[in-house]
């Protein structure tokens, strides 16, 4: 976990910023059809790679193979996020596998008491409630209830994955520059994707020009520039607020819906996102940790 008990106002601005330009991979997503998952993030990852590559030149700091090997983990992690949540899609509604993604804070937090030693303040884990009782909301709104169990526990897996990703990250930006970590990622899920789609037949050509630009969209603004902010942040907060930050994501998503989208916005959804940016704005102000005698 992040050693800083104190975030940085620049390190979380940076975080929020990236979260929510994460905002636009729901409509990327959308626009990249006929695109299948794993054609999407493997193009996600192909195309951010020259640019992470390049970002990542001259910025290396001196490291263990251990930290890379952290932040390959991380990459593996996000793919089998993405692959639950879609596998969960063909069991469940996407307003259930999107809501119990959201669990990932819960399992960050329980992982940095029960193993790192932490000992959240009760300001904190007030946050955490109110911000997953904004996503049920969200959920809700979209009309989220529970199905058959099946879907319901892939999700449920690929929240474990994410918050994974989360604590696999944190620890990698230890001793990795922002753009080292995120360039072993990408190009790990590059790798991945690849294979992935290879094994399970899924086309990678064949698409129109629309859904080429969408993920080419997705490789730029996405994974290099959103996550690019989002890997800074997190080695200036700790790993919890870190992944509390990413929650801000379904509110962006909302928020770019309305205004790029002309997608109405309900009240129910945003009395959600009130209640997600609340919890945030509480765990981002609560007290410093306390470690363990």
């Amino acid at each position: 976990m992040n050693t800083r008990e104190v975030p940085d106002p620049q390190g979380l601005a940076a975080l929020i910023v990236g979260a929510s330009l994460l905002g636009f991979a729901a409509m990327l997503v959308r626009w990249a059809a006929p695109a299948g998952p794993l054609a999407v993030g493997f193009y996600r990852m192909l195309f951010a790679l020259p640019l992470v590559a390049w970002l990542a030149q001259g910025n290396a700091r001196p490291s263990s193979g251990r930290a890379r090997l952290w932040a390959v983990i991380a990459g593996a992690c996000f793919v089998l996020d993405l692959w639950l949540w879609h596998a969960a899609l063909h069991f469940t509604s996407a307003a259930n596998a999107t809501l119990l993604v959201t669990l990932a804070p819960i399992w960050v937090a329980v992982v940095s008491v029960l193993w790192m030693g932490a000992h959240l303040r009760r300001r904190f884990w007030a946050g955490v409630l109110l911000a997953l009782a904004g996503a049920l909301v969200l959920g809700l709104a979209k009309g989220a209830r529970w199905g058959t169990g099946l879907g319901e526990l892939l999700g449920a897996l690929g929240s474990l994955a994410y918050g994974a990703f989360t604590l696999a990250l944190g620890r990698a930006r230890r001793e990795l520059s922002a753009p080292e970590a995120l360039f072993w990622v990408v190009l790990s899920g590059t790798l991945l994707f690849g294979c992935l789609a290879l094994v399970q037949g899924e086309p990678l050509t064949g698409y129109p020009a629309k859904a080429w630009w969408a993920l080419l969209g997705l490789g730029v603004v996405v994974q290099v520039g959103a996550w690019w902010l989002i890997t800074w942040g997190l080695g200036h907060v700790p790993t919890n607020l870190g992944a509390m930050g990413l929650m801000i994501q379904p509110v962006a998503t909302i928020i770019l819906g309305w205004l790029l989208l002309s997608e109405a916005v309900r009240p129910l959804q945003g009395f959600g996102a009130l209640l997600v940016l609340a919890g945030i704005a509480t765990c981002a102000f609560a007290p410093p940790p306390r470690k363990s005698a």
